[in-house]
């Protein structure tokens, strides 16, 4: 399926012919050669039959006819092969050699054959020769087109024989059945990493390079994979074709829809092989080695602060320009962070979606939902240490541990005095302002502090506690 005979096949009217001087015909000659070898050495079988209709209708352009009578009077002497014809001798010598005779003038890369190079060209001239009856779908690659059709069809000829997956193509087949043998035979030379396929190695080694050849002519934004490009490209016109068939969530990439499917399975089939935790796509489970080995690969070019997230990296930046993209459309209040926006939505819709397994009480925030589960297990995390105090919550530590710095970061704005909490602080302030916000229930006196508010209590229900 890779490639027709029409595909490759050129020919000439007599009048044409008549038009093409010695060293031209020539050259078709040699072409013609280098095509019948190119279709062979791809494993394309052509039948005597079909050799011998496209020989007739052009003998009279003087084309060799040993085909015909099975003489190969050439032979590799290192190999042994034989062939009918020097070219094709000749041709087949690239395999061993690696020599590249044919290159495209504008991006310097080099082909062994030259309806190789003809098919590369198309990638600059956007040129789409084959297009798809059903969709009208048009592709630079006949071999493309084949494989698009499938899409149609749903057939999937091609079957794995260890867990009998089936596909559409045989490439891909042979790619699936290297995550049964665990090989990837296509290495780095920059930094070893091994993929399974040609191809992620071709994608990789573009983060060396830092080539980004697929533009979006939209916004210019370059990516290094085609696919990320169009993928990219649903931004734009805000195409979702990947669709749950349990939930109807749709998605704008394949594998989005992949990972969102395992919320629906449980699956987690990627794990963390230092501490066994598991996730339910790679990406995450990167993420999380990072906690590991404390790398931070994503640097402000500003102020040099490195984070472990490209999305953490791009929010920090918006403390240096000032922006703030989310707004709310009912408060009119901006955010930088998008999940700062998220959570503030929460404030007007009162929405919690976030429930305590236990006791069923519901909170707003993720964050907050965790903090309250330690109160039924009596985690405590977060240990000081100086003197070994543990704490169920990051912000008691911090608060804690100012006893030990003598840190007093909040400071009155009118007699300047400073206070270690931001609770003492506002406590204070009552002092300035005369606020009393604390009432006694039984005879209406009001206090500026809750302890004040509970001592004068003890003088209604005569309770001496010391």
């Amino acid at each position: 399926d890779a490639v027709t005979f029409d595909d490759v096949h050129v020919d000439f009217t007599s009048e044409e012919w008549a038009l093409l001087d010695p060293s031209q015909k020539s050259l078709y000659k040699d072409v013609m050669l280098e095509t019948y070898w190119n279709l062979t050495a791809i494993g394309y079988n052509l039948e005597d039959q079909t050799i011998e209709e496209h020989f007739q209708s052009s003998r009279r352009h003087g084309r060799p006819e040993r085909s015909h009578t099975g003489e190969k009077p050439y032979e590799e002497i290192k190999y042994g092969e034989a062939f009918a014809h020097h070219g094709s001798l000749q041709i087949h010598k690239r395999i061993h050699t690696g020599k590249k005779f044919y290159e495209c003038n504008p991006c310097g890369k080099a082909f062994a054959y030259h309806c190789h190079l003809r098919i590369h060209k198309r990638i600059h001239t956007a040129e789409k020769l084959y297009k798809c009856i059903q969709c009208g779908k048009a592709f630079s690659e006949h071999n493309t087109l084949q494989k698009h059709k499938r899409t149609h069809s749903e057939e999937k000829p091609y079957e794995c024989n260890q867990c009998g997956k089936a596909f559409a193509h045989h490439n891909i087949l042979r790619n699936h059945e290297r995550t049964h043998i665990g090989e990837k035979p296509y290495q780095c030379n920059e930094c070893d990493k091994a993929f399974s396929q040609h191809y992620y190695l071709r994608i990789h080694k573009r983060i060396h390079t830092g080539e980004k050849p697929y533009e979006c002519n939209q916004c210019d934004k370059a990516f290094a994979c085609l696919s990320y490009l169009r993928v990219h490209g649903r931004t734009h016109t805000g195409e979702k074709p990947y669709k749950c068939n349990q939930c109807g969530k749709v998605f704008a990439s394949h594998s989005n829809l992949k990972r969102h499917k395992r919320t629906h399975t449980g699956e987690k089939p990627y794990e963390c092989n230092q501490c066994g935790k598991a996730f339910s796509d790679h990406h995450t489970l990167r993420i999380h080695e990072r906690a590991h080995t404390g790398e931070k690969p994503f640097e402000c070019n500003q102020c040099g602060k490195t984070f472990k997230l490209h999305s953490q990296l791009r929010i920090h930046k918006r403390t240096h320009t000032g922006e703030k993209p989310h707004e709310c459309n009912q408060c009119g209040k901006t955010f930088a962070c998008p999940s700062s926006f998220q959570k503030h939505k929460r404030i007007h819709t009162g929405e919690k979606p976030y429930e305590c397994n236990q006791c069923l009480k519901a909170f707003a925030y993720h964050s907050r939902l965790r903090k309250h589960e330690r109160t039924h297990t009596g985690e405590k995390p977060f240990r000081c240490n100086q003197c070994g105090k543990i704490f169920s919550q990051s912000n008691s530590l911090q608060v804690h541990k100012r006893t030990h710095t003598g840190e007093k970061p909040y400071e009155c704005d009118r007699c300047g005095k400073a206070f270690p909490y931001d609770s003492s602080l506002r406590v204070h302030k009552r002092t300035h302002t005369g606020v009393k916000p604390y009432e006694c229930n039984q005879c209406g006196k009001a206090f500026g502090y809750n302890s004040h508010l509970q001592r004068h209590e003890r003088t209604h229900t005569g309770e001496k506690p010391y």
